[in-house]
């Protein structure tokens, strides 16, 4: 590894543990926002997180909009209706409360806001010039890491995939990471955000783009969640392995956004802009076929996965090793209730072009450890089939 070469590395300001959603008034009276557009679901406004939110901000005399609109994977047409909701409203910035569809369609909210036209004509790398308005993100789930990343997934429904933004003004400017947010989910979601969360942290290890500042994260990422995920999903009033949850992904997050990501997000987004699949269902069914296909490109990363995640690799070959790996994987998604596969999801072979047509020109591939065609892409897609 070189330890001289440059790298960046950005996050927001980061606040974690309980009671950290009750600060959201205080940091909107610091950035002077007075109308915040709040950005959330119908399911987070169930649980009451958002009215608690709003409480917060009530307590500095300021006072949030509501914009709830917003559904999985969210569409061009929910950040463009934000937009609106914001201009109406005078707004002067925004507050995303909920797991990575709000806080994406906060972000493609505030790159719109700032510099106008349509969220489609910023997809890529680096497309935004005017920064955004103050954003904190309260993330209520364990996995998308969108409170502490540069990238947006905005699902365009017109071309039936998602598109990936990545900029550095989209980082949040805070992260108010409060774990007993979790205790409102459903057991499925925590099992697949929680897969998401071991995606991220996987890929952004043996990412082509890995340093030193992002190792550290990744591998910490992995030891929490692998490490507590089934626990948690076990034994769901227990906060303390909730918050080790809850820590992993942020770690991961710190991880991905600055390594970027590979194969199994670029398919996963296709994926999901195509049929609509849970983003974290999706990272499920395919990192176990993912890390098959790039283990003979990363041998000894993937083996410090391995040991990270249990093994006691002496005496074992790197077959072995990578066999052990993907049968933890896989096992693991079982155990949590993931056991089905793409065709499962009424994915068909002749899906599988079109999927692989998209997968390719996604930004996250272009990291990927080994380099992938359309037909590598098709395989694996096959294999998860």
């Amino acid at each position: 590894m070189n330890f001289t070469a440059l790298r960046k590395f950005l996050i927001p300001e980061t606040i974690f543990g309980i009671g950290a959603v009750d600060l959201v008034g205080q940091y909107a009276e610091k950035f002077g926002t007075k109308k915040p557009l709040v950005v959330t679901d119908a399911g987070v406004v169930e649980a009451g997180w958002t009215t608690r939110v709003m409480e917060s901000l009530a307590a500095f005399d300021i006072h949030g909009v509501l914009f709830s609109e917003v559904t999985p994977n969210p569409k061009t047409a929910e950040v463009m209706a934000g937009v609106a909701v914001y201009t109406a409203h005078e707004c002067d910035g925004i507050v995303a409360v909920g797991g990575g569809s709000p806080m994406d369609c906060a972000k493609g909210i505030g790159i719109v806001v700032s510099n106008g036209g349509h969220i489609l004509d910023y997809e890529g790398v680096d497309k935004i010039i005017i920064p955004m308005p103050p954003l904190i993100c309260i993330p209520t789930t364990a996995g998308t890491s969108a409170d502490m990343s540069q990238f947006a997934i905005i699902n365009n429904t017109e071309r039936k995939t998602k598109i990936t933004i990545i900029s550095k003004t989209i980082v949040p400017d805070v992260a108010l990471i409060d774990p007993q947010t979790l205790m409102t989910k459903s057991q499925y979601l925590i099992a697949c955000t929680g897969m998401d969360a071991l995606a991220h942290a996987i890929e952004a290890f043996v990412s082509s783009a890995h340093s030193v500042m992002t190792d550290v994260h990744a591998l910490e990422a992995i030891r929490l969640v692998h490490g507590n995920l089934l626990d948690s999903f076990k034994h769901r009033e227990d906060m303390e392995l909730k918050a080790k949850i809850m820590l992993g992904s942020m770690q991961a997050g710190m991880a991905f956004s600055n390594a970027s990501l590979g194969a199994a997000h670029a398919m996963a987004h296709s994926l999901g802009g195509y049929n609509g699949l849970p983003h974290g269902e999706c990272n499920a069914l395919l990192l176990p076929h993912v890390v098959d296909y790039n283990f003979s490109a990363e041998p000894e990363r993937f083996r410090i996965i391995a040991e990270t995640m249990g093994l006691d690799p002496r005496g074992m070959s790197a077959s072995e090793i990578r066999s052990w790996l993907i049968k933890s994987l896989t096992d693991l998604r079982s155990a949590l209730g993931i056991k089905e596969t793409l065709s499962s999801k009424g994915i068909r072979s002749s899906d599988i072009p079109e999927l692989s047509d998209k997968a390719v020109l996604d930004p996250c591939l272009v990291t990927n450890p080994k380099a992938a065609n359309k037909r590598d892409i098709q395989i694996i897609y096959e294999e998860a089939t």
